[in-house]
């Protein structure tokens, strides 16, 4: 891995790495609505090529509130990643909390139709230096 960041998963041959940001000028304190994006590194260690098909998420603020989503890909693709390539993406979610946290799993098929999850890290959103 190239940059390798705090919150990294190897999952069956795949490195998952995240790198969160809190973005102050789409936030809005007040309205306890707090705006983060992430940026997502998808590593294929393999010698084969994978695709990702689609994703589960497990978004959980700091009061304890949890949601899931589940949908087909990633910002509206489906990317195939050759051997030893990274597919790198970038996304947000709004909280109503200045902390909270993300996990999740992709699944993922292998040119053999052979379909498997990968884990997606537990990743920390929150504002900077809120947590010492």
């Amino acid at each position: 891995m190239n940059n390798p960041s705090p919150y990294t998963a190897v999952t069956d041959d795949v490195s998952v790495s995240v790198v969160s940001q809190y973005l102050p000028n789409q936030s809005d304190a007040d309205k306890q609505q707090y705006v983060f994006s992430y940026t997502i590194s998808i590593e294929n260690l393999r010698s084969t090529p994978v695709q990702l098909l689609s994703r589960r998420w497990l978004i959980t603020d700091a009061n304890g509130e949890r949601s899931e989503v589940e949908g087909e890909g990633v910002v509206g693709q489906q990317p195939t990643i050759a051997p030893g390539q990274t597919y790198t993406y970038t996304s947000g979610s709004v909280f109503n909390t200045p902390v909270g946290t993300m996990q999740g799993q992709y699944q993922m098929i292998a040119p053999n139709q052979q379909q498997f999850w990968i884990d997606i890290p537990v990743f920390r959103l929150a504002l900077p230096n809120i947590l010492n």
